[in-house]
């Protein structure tokens, strides 16, 4: 039987899908999530439940800023690969409450780091966003790996653009290989509240108003959480070389409007939304669009899900999640 794989996060939105498709095909996972209330700790705790009852799976609570647990954890664990998803995300949060993001986001994945390179992990994989690519047009074929990424317009984009360049450092220094994934809007079962298709969702059959931002002129890359684990896992098969930083964009490649995202989730609902129509929020960007050919030319990588499925299986699942 291999080492574990470390998954980060694990009782999130992405890392809980992630750890399932790594028990599913044979590994042992350790997951590690501190439970904060940043939303709903119930749905926190159910994707933990799901995740405990499998085999080969083990969770620890615990803080990923606590450097000497995360070290002790990979070492004594024997660890040899690592996929980081935990983090303070929301763009809009990281307005009101920005030292959330400084010990998630750096001083986390800081400890990271110092707990791979003294335990020879011989694979980095970590999650980083889209937002790194500031509030731009959409253009061209979409947003690429080595476009511009000097300009966030969020502390929470500024905390994951630091993040890589601490992981590019890092791999230089110290020559463990390491892959940052910018995911691209993820949506679907088991998602999380704050995100507009939930809290959209809720809403709209609750009869209640929905706000929509930018006068409803923005659009997003929207990309079912399937075919996120699609990508996270193909990276995670193929490590870079030794001292080696890769970065990619995991994303669906179809930008969506955010006024036809809302038409698709009415027609999944069977219920028409009641819409209040506000200016842009501060740090939000006016569109995500993800160039994915280099993740395509070196993983294989293909979406399958278009929205319009994936807004189905999301409002299935939360129909019977509010049921249960």
């Amino acid at each position: 039987m291999g080492a574990p794989i470390l998954v980060t996060g694990a009782a999130g939105f992405i890392g809980m899908h992630v750890a399932e498709r790594l028990l599913d095909r044979g590994e042992q996972v350790i997951g590690v999530d501190v439970f904060n209330d940043y939303y709903d700790p119930h749905l926190k705790a159910a994707r933990a439940a799901r995740l405990e009852g499998r085999d080969g799976f083990k969770m620890v609570r615990a803080d990923i800023a606590d450097h000497a647990q995360m070290r002790a954890l990979v070492s004594d664990a024997g660890v040899k690969r690592i996929v980081h998803l935990a983090a303070q995300a929301g763009v809009r949060y990281s307005l009101e409450n920005p030292f959330a993001y400084e010990r998630s986001n750096l001083a986390g994945h800081l400890s990271m780091l110092e707990a791979a390179r003294h335990n020879q992990v011989t694979h980095l994989v970590y999650a980083s966003s889209s937002s790194v690519y500031g509030d731009r047009p959409l253009e061209g074929s979409g947003f690429r790996e080595d476009d511009p990424t000097v300009h966030p317009v969020s502390l929470y984009a500024a905390t994951k653009r630091s993040c890589e360049l601490m992981s590019q450092s890092y791999a230089k220094l110290y020559g463990f290989p390491q892959s940052g994934l910018r995911f691209f809007t993820v949506y679907g079962p088991w998602g999380r509240p704050d995100m507009a298709y939930f809290s959209f969702t809720q809403k709209i059959v609750r009869g209640e108003p929905i706000e929509v931002y930018g006068e409803g002129k923005m659009a997003r890359d929207f990309t079912y959480i399937d075919d996120i684990v699609d990508g996270v896992v193909a990276v995670l098969d193929r490590p870079p070389a030794q001292g080696v930083h890769e970065v990619y964009n995991i994303g669906d490649s179809q930008p969506v409007g955010l006024m036809e995202m809302i038409s698709t989730l009415e027609t999944a609902l069977g219920v028409s939304a009641n819409k209040i129509m506000r200016p842009m929020q501060p740090g939000d960007v006016t569109a995500t669009y993800a160039d994915i050919s280099k993740l395509n030319a070196l993983c294989g990588y293909q979406p399958k899900v278009p929205l319009e499925i994936g807004l189905e299986k999301f409002v299935a699942w939360w129909r019977q999640y509010e049921n249960g």
